[in-house]
């Protein structure tokens, strides 16, 4: 099935060490489709909590569709997730270890439905970060020195 990208979480990689993923269905409405397939749709800031047995998406924003009037919902409600019951089993299970939690990875039409990758990891460290910079700019160093020689 052809899938196509919407966005990105521009600091899940950034602020968290990805374990394990998992791709969820979410529950949107028809206007909320609408503004998804516009591309006004963010996931910075945004994370997943289990509430009675059920996981839901926090802080995601999806603006108001420009045509919806008094069809348009509230852009940053809370917003379910499709799993079955062994998945969010296991997902509750992870979660419960010390410092891992659940961070939405992307969001992409896979058909016509709207597909979420969600991502089960730990927070890092400042010093974690940091380090990760450096490795990233001494490989970038290396690459244009090598790219420079074959000229």
């Amino acid at each position: 099935m052809n899938t196509k990208l919407i966005c990105k979480n521009p600091t899940a990689y950034h602020n968290y060490t990805i374990n394990e993923k998992i791709e969820v269905g979410i529950v949107l409405s028809g206007t909320e489709i609408k503004s998804i397939r516009q591309g006004k749709v963010n996931l910075k800031d945004t994370y997943a909590v289990i509430k009675k047995g059920e996981v839901f998406v926090v802080g995601m924003h999806i603006s108001p569709y420009d045509h919806g009037n008094i069809f348009n919902k509230d852009p940053l409600r809370d917003r379910k997730l499709l799993l079955n019951k062994r998945e969010i089993a296991k997902l509750i299970g992870l979660t419960k270890q010390k410092g891992y939690s659940l961070i939405p990875i992307s969001l992409y039409f896979k058909g016509s439905f709207v597909k979420m990758e969600l991502g089960v990891g730990k927070g890092k460290k400042l010093y974690d970060k940091r380090q990760e910079l450096a490795k990233k700019d001494a490989e970038r160093q290396i690459a244009r020195q090598q790219s420079e020689k074959n000229m």
